[in-house]
């Protein structure tokens, strides 16, 4: 159910770019500019493509939000503060090997240095 899920989000995205894209400029942003709408109203009237876009973004909040829903519902843990489940498994010996067993076996016993410049 949830990839079913998962590929209707990426097509409503998908829809939701290329309409956006469709759409001509206006001018300013934020809908500052633009022209063209009732003769007494500051607004101008919405397009076909406006309201294409206004659903599917409605769309794309409802399915984010249901996605967000049921991927929390089979987690463990309610937060990661609550829980470990971030922090490593404890550690079977107390010992801890030295850096120089961290390192690749050195083929000479002349100290690494970095190769000189021409």
């Amino acid at each position: 159910m949830e990839n079913i899920l998962i590929i209707v989000h990426l097509v409503i995205s998908l829809g939701l770019i290329g309409i956006v894209l469709i759409q001509r400029s206006e001018g300013g942003g934020l809908g500052i500019g633009g022209g063209g709408g009732g003769a007494m109203t500051g607004r101008p009237s919405i397009s076909p493509l406006g309201k294409v876009t206004w659903i599917l973004g409605i769309a794309f909040v409802i399915s984010s939000i249901t996605l967000t829903v049921m991927s929390s519902s089979g987690s463990v843990v309610d937060t990661v503060l609550d829980g470990d489940a971030l922090l490593p498994p404890p550690a079977t010996d107390s010992t801890v090997p030295s850096g120089d067993l961290l390192l690749p076996p050195s083929t000479t016993d002349a100290p690494l240095t970095p190769p000189p410049t021409e």
